[in-house]
């Protein structure tokens, strides 16, 4: 598989991205190489990594909670600290091991401390590989309000090695897979078609699969790196997933779910937003719901727990002026932006989960 290259960055997939970070560590000498990495990804991930560095660099590992709930401006300020106690400058690099959590935040540390250090990103889940660690995008929660915080900056360069989900549960591969179906839909029938009929996540066609969605990914990117226009496109199923994802974090006496779950709902209800204001054919909604029914998921709420959810949206990063603006399909591979739709639909959409 060729590297893909962006503008700032490249993305290079699996040995060919070791070679490529030891050549720049060879080239650029870092005084010290920090490597974030969560519970989880210390455990199952860095012992994998360490063999494939090659460097007399000084390695420091920082280690933090694993989950969305450590997402935020105090995992952030503990390790800044970490960094400075530790002997950080401009010339230390910095890598990410780990998920989406582990990119958003590390890629923010790293943009941030001392003005900024480079950084590489090792995504280590299914949804780092195909998005997270994609684009450039870094940044934390704010309370229980997704991404609300952050910066643009590209990584030096993104490394993709399919090994890394052979530790993964079958929940988060299913979980990292939503985005690459959301890719079909909004850019690519035929990839859609693909990923429908794909079940193995541990074969050389499914590794193919994680290879066209970066490159969809990295086009999109490519077009509008600074999401004024196409790149909105990428949040489609997110405006109604971040906010079912935030409504369940903040209540304590729900169960929260992974962020791919929350979007494969958002997914649902975006489509049928679709059906009814951007002419989505009835056919291609009841193809979309026949896939989210297949992923036996559990979601329903009430009207006045939607209403709720609507207030939440409004946080989105998409609006302007309160108005909340959602990317809506024209067909299965075909999308228009800043789409205003009424609540009553937005609530009626949402009945759709319980059916």
């Amino acid at each position: 598989m060729n590297p893909i290259s962006i503008k700032e960055f490249t993305i290079y997939f699996e040995n060919q991205g070791f070679d490529a970070l030891n050549q720049w560590i060879k080239n650029q000498q870092p005084s010290t190489i920090f490597i974030l990495v969560d519970d989880k990804t210390m455990e199952n991930c860095y012992p994998y990594l360490m063999p494939m560095i090659e460097t007399i660099a000084n390695i420091e590992v920082i280690e933090i909670d694993h989950g969305e709930e450590f997402k935020n401006i105090e995992t952030c300020a503990g390790v800044w600290s970490a960094l400075v106690e530790l002997g950080c400058d401009r010339n230390s690099l910095m890598i990410n091991l780990g998920g989406g959590v582990i990119t958003d935040l590390g890629g923010f540390v790293a943009s941030t401390i001392k003005r900024g250090i480079p950084f590489i990103h090792i995504p280590t889940s299914l949804l780092g590989m195909v998005d997270a660690a994609i684009g450039g995008k870094n940044g934390v929660d704010l309370g229980h309000l997704k991404n609300q915080i952050g910066v643009i900056n590209p990584p030096i360069m993104t490394v993709v090695d399919p090994e890394f989900l052979k530790t993964l549960p079958q929940q988060h591969l299913v979980n990292g897979s939503i985005e690459m179906f959301k890719h079909g839909l909004i850019s690519d029938r035929m990839y859609w078609n693909e990923m429908i009929e794909s079940t193995d996540f541990n074969s050389d066609m499914f590794n193919s699969l994680i290879y066209q969605s970066a490159i969809i990914k990295s086009d999109i990117v490519s077009m509008d790196p600074l999401e004024k226009g196409a790149r909105k496109a990428l949040n489609y199923g997110h405006t109604a997933g971040h906010a079912i994802e935030s409504f369940l974090m903040e209540d304590k006496d729900k169960n929260a779910v992974l962020h791919g779950e929350a979007v494969a709902a958002g997914i649902l209800v975006e489509s049928f937003l679709s059906h009814k204001n951007t002419g989505l054919a009835q056919t291609s909604y009841q193809e979309i719901k026949e896939w989210y029914v297949s992923l036996e998921l559990n979601f329903s709420f009430t009207d006045d727990e939607v209403l709720e959810m609507i207030d939440l949206m409004k946080y989105d990063k998409k609006n302007v002026n309160g108005q909340i603006k959602f990317v809506l399909l024209e067909t299965i591979g075909s999308f228009v932006t800043d789409q205003v739709v009424s609540t009553e639909q937005i609530l009626e959409a949402f009945r759709e989960l319980k059916k």
